[in-house]
């Protein structure tokens, strides 16, 4: 299948996933792979399925067709399995603002049926990593846009999951928040998280992602390395990915 790589290591394997809305195909038979310690970006314009493709793994949306396995599980089959395995990210936190970011964890914590010990412990831990104690104890809804992406990835890896999936993290941030989230990806992924991250700034794909795929108007349109997509080094990403969405015009 384009755009899977083979192997027995893949905590991700998507099997030609669609997703339709009526006779809209918002998601049209993609497949890739992503491996722990590995950042996977789906690229594409506004509306051309990376964030539907995203809900599926999530198991927000159920697919059409087409199934995946993440961590070992059947997204159609099992998603309350899959779900103890992945954290997920978004544009938007989703905080409970009249909770604290302490008490947002623990509700999190308690959610994922983690024992209270260990949600204490994770939510320092979390709370030391990411430089939240100043705010830790104010409510969510006081805090400014950067605390509160701080807070959901907080919140996303409260439970340790091997799986994270990042849709477009850094959207509305300034540019040090910003800097902050892609410095923070890089350490998961040396951490061995496997990570599948959407985004269309050009400048943190880079910076971040070890592969990538293009997705047009649902479809996967170029799938592979920085190099292989960008045919060797030759041009820049930003050039590629507008000669590749242009060719299928």
């Amino acid at each position: 299948m384009p755009g899977t790589s083979e192997g027995d290591e893949n905590l991700i394997e998507v099997k030609r996933l669609c997703k339709s809305f009526g006779p809209l195909k918002a998601v049209d038979d993609i497949s890739f792979s992503c491996q722990p310690g590995e950042v996977f970006g789906l690229l594409g314009e506004n509306g051309a399925g990376k964030t539907t493709t995203l809900r599926m793994l999530a198991t927000i949306l159920r697919p059409t067709s087409g199934t995946a396995i993440v961590a070992g599980h059947d997204l159609v089959q099992s998603p309350h399995m899959v779900r103890r395995q992945i954290g997920v990210l978004s544009t938007e936190p989703g905080l409970y603002d009249r909770l604290t970011v302490r008490e947002m964890l623990r509700y999190y914590g308690e959610l994922h049926d983690m024992p209270l010990p260990e949600i204490s412990r994770r939510s320092e831990e979390l709370i030391e990593m990411l430089d939240m104690k100043a705010y830790a104890d104010r409510r969510t809804g006081k805090l400014s846009r950067g605390m509160k992406q701080k807070a959901a990835i907080a919140r996303a890896l409260l439970h340790d999951p091997p799986v994270l999936l990042l849709d477009e993290p850094t959207t509305g941030l300034d540019v040090v928040s910003a800097r902050t989230v892609v410095n923070f990806i890089q350490q998961l992924r040396a951490s061995g998280k496997c990570i599948v991250f959407s985004s269309h700034i050009m400048g943190e794909v880079e910076k971040v992602c070890d592969r990538v795929g293009i997705v047009h108007r649902g479809r996967l349109v170029a799938c592979g390395t920085l190099d292989e997509v960008t045919e060797t080094g030759q041009g820049e990403l930003e050039d590629i990915f507008v000669r590749l969405v242009g060719a299928q015009e």
